[in-house]
């Protein structure tokens, strides 16, 4: 006799687990604990075999007939109910472990070694913020270019057409990687560029040799730290990029032979780095850096940084510092890109 919904509610627990059967091998399994489990009996390739398909009321009584209909009509196609639900989780984990944002955190992490702290960091941000919330669940193989496409818009529409740039190389290397590893087949970044506007570049303003008198003294005339003014003035006479500025530290330096060794590695504990290209590099100093850097030297309290974070905890001032003190000064010094680089 079929089962109905008051016959399982009204369905009490004994000692020992017991059946109450529906129809075509489908039963309710009713625990001592008073859990009730739908379970399927079948046969197949002449072995009896139990497929679970839930609880009840988790699973009413008409749904599991109608998994029960679908289990049996898969079995009349010659296929294994238990085998195929088997391999359908199978392939959900297989999915979830591909996604594209697992399989970009595991480029990333590749990635990120030759690289500085900051392009590092800079990387996977802007996919966290442009790329993940689009398709960061999905599966990496089931992307195609249209939804590349559609999250590329979304930044072309804000006019950021260099993120736009770099967000589409990232998701191309990306795919570069799954496909090297076997995790994917095609890459749909491929022909992108041509749908998107291009990236124009823009030329800096720099300082000529007849402008340097001029831009020291109005920087005199700036209302910013002493330090501050001393590595902008370093920056313009050593030639070095901003990060390996402030992030130098005194044992670097020989003021007597003039000469400043920018090691290829710092300590990044402390957000400290090195050469971009991480080699060794000599930097020669002329007097007149040297005088800057004697004079530094009173404003560092016994420290190992030339330019220590007010906040402590042994680490440089920020990336921002001297390019956010130039803009303060912006009125006063013509040049302020160009220093800043």
């Amino acid at each position: 006799m079929p089962l109905t919904d008051t016959a399982i509610r009204q369905a009490k627990p004994g000692d020992t687990p017991r059946k109450l059967a529906d129809e075509r091998g489908l039963y309710l399994l009713i625990q001592p604990s008073g859990g009730k489990l739908w379970r399927l009996d079948y046969r197949f390739d002449g072995k009896r075999k139990t497929l679970a398909l839930g609880a009840y009321s988790d699973v009413s009584l008409a749904a599991a007939r109608k998994l029960r209909d679908q289990a049996r009509e898969q079995l009349a196609a010659g296929q294994d109910p238990g085998a195929t639900r088997k391999q359908a989780k199978q392939a959900a984990r297989v999915a979830a472990e591909n996604s594209f944002e697992a399989v970009a955190r595991a480029w990333w992490e590749r990635w990120r070694t030759n690289r500085t702290e900051g392009t590092a960091d800079g990387a996977i941000r802007s996919l966290e913020i442009h790329a993940f919330p689009h398709i960061g669940d999905s599966p990496i193989t089931e992307i195609g270019p249209v939804d590349v496409l559609e999250l590329l818009r979304k930044i072309e529409a804000k006019g950021s057409t260099e993120t736009l740039k770099r967000v589409r190389a990232r998701i191309g290397e990306i795919y570069i990687y799954a496909i090297a590893n076997g995790i994917a087949t095609s890459n749909p970044t491929e022909g992108l560029h041509k749908a998107v506007r291009p990236h124009t570049s823009h030329r800096r303003p720099a300082l000529r040799a007849t402008d340097l008198r001029e831009f020291f003294i109005r920087l005199d005339a700036v209302r910013i730290s002493v330090p501050i003014k001393l590595a902008i003035r370093l920056l313009v006479l050593t030639f070095v990029r901003p990060g390996e500025l402030r992030c130098a530290q005194w044992p670097e330096f020989d003021l007597e032979a003039g000469v400043w060794t920018v090691p290829a590695e710092r300590d990044r504990t402390r957000g400290l780095t090195g050469m971009k290209m991480r080699e060794e590099h000599i930097v020669p100093l002329s007097r007149q850096a040297v005088a800057i850097l004697r004079e530094l030297q009173d404003h560092c309290g016994g420290r190992d940084l030339l330019f220590p974070n007010r906040n402590g905890q042994g680490r440089p001032i920020s990336d921002g510092t001297i390019n956010s003190a130039l803009r303060k000064g912006a009125r006063i010094i013509p040049f302020p890109e160009a220093a800043a680089r």
